[in-house]
């Protein structure tokens, strides 16, 4: 018990603080509709497809490129546009630009996404954030057995008592136990989105590819999409426009994403892919019919990020993303402030 004891507290000391910063921007990002403070982010979303279409055809007009444009929905009132360099706009459901930007930074909800997501790393970033959560798994695991010992002492408080080591460990147990559940919940959740293999079959098991069209390029025609949105919405009668991406290089489709009642998804799983010269579709994946890993690995983003189950449902994973910064931030200054006093302590006795 000793060795797993040196264990957690050690591992703790050294990465407690980024997973501070991962409860703490995952808190926020809980609330990332509602902290996206642009004009008209408000507004009720109107399920209009040749409204839509209007828009779509404005921006494919344009002098920039566009990679994807994200339609308003129920959280945020505002169509989201990302260009291929990397900029961005907003764009109000009549087409009116709201809001501009040239990099991610300038947008604190999209740089908060990025620095939670992947330490603003990249891909490297997000294997950095997938072994964060495990080493939390990992924690909560020992922390619950080392808890289990002393559990008479059962005291739970928002805050330490005092900021004395002492105390502050205390706290840092009960709160830990409390908070066990849904931490267990959050930090699966998120490792299962980017190591989908740990799920094993029923997690990983193999997409469906986007079909190949004959494209000697990325580039779309400068066609009115509203009858590839009306073909879609046809073939998916009660679902919503959700995003269009453009395709990244030649031979991949135009993708148009919906989103049908009965999923999780905020953007939907329900994919239609079209001819970016014609317009025409050329393949759907219909998550209606896929297996019970498409169904699972469908809820892992909205449970994580709190897109389904209301608003007790943001409470609870906006309390268990705090409850994590002060696990790993409180651990760190006590470990560190015992060692550092024991160090002192040791210089002073050799000094007399």
């Amino acid at each position: 018990m000793r060795t797993l004891s040196l264990l957690h507290r050690w591992i703790g000391a050294i990465g407690g603080l980024l997973l501070a910063l991962l409860g703490l921007t995952g808190t926020l990002l809980v609330w990332r509709d509602e902290l996206t403070f642009v004009a008209h982010a408000d507004d009720p979303a109107r399920s209009n497809a040749a409204a839509v279409a209007r828009v779509v055809e404005r921006l494919a007009d344009g002098p920039a490129p566009v990679d994807r444009i994200t339609f308003a929905g129920d959280g945020l009132g505002v169509h989201q546009a990302i260009f291929a360099d990397g900029s961005g706009a907003y764009l109000s459901q009549s087409g009116e630009i709201v809001a501009r930007w040239t990099a991610s930074w300038q947008r604190p909800e999209l740089w908060l996404f990025d620095l939670h997501h992947r330490l603003l790393m990249g891909d490297t970033g997000e294997i950095v954030t997938g072994i964060a959560g495990l080493i939390g798994l990992g924690f909560v695991v020992t922390g619950i057995i080392l808890w289990w010992r002393v559990r008479r002492r059962f005291r739970p408080r928002v805050w330490p008592a005092t900021m004395k080591p002492g105390a502050i460990v205390h706290h840092h147990r009960d709160i830990g136990v409390v908070t066990a559940p849904l931490l267990i919940v959050s930090l699966v959740t998120g490792v299962l989105m980017v190591f989908p293999a740990l799920g094993g079959s029923l997690i990983a098991e193999a997409r469906a590819r986007p079909p190949q069209v004959q494209a000697a390029s990325s580039t779309v025609a400068r066609r009115d999409p509203a009858p590839l949105f009306a073909a879609a919405l046809k073939r998916f009668p009660h679902a919503e426009l959700r995003r269009l991406q453009w395709p990244r290089k030649a031979g991949a489709p135009l993708i148009l994403r919906l989103r049908q009642s009965f999923e999780w998804t905020p953007n939907g799983r329900t994919f239609v892919y079209a001819d970016p010269v014609t317009l025409a579709i050329v393949g759907t994946a219909d998550p209606a019919t896929g297996g019970t890993a498409a169904s699972i690995r469908e809820k892992l983003y909205p449970i994580h990020a709190a897109k389904t189950g209301g608003i007790l449902w943001k409470l609870a994973l906006s309390l268990t993303g705090l409850a994590l910064t002060l696990l790993g931030s409180l651990a760190v200054y006590s470990f560190w402030r015992t060692r550092w006093a024991a160090a002192r302590a040791r210089r002073r006795k050799r000094s007399v």
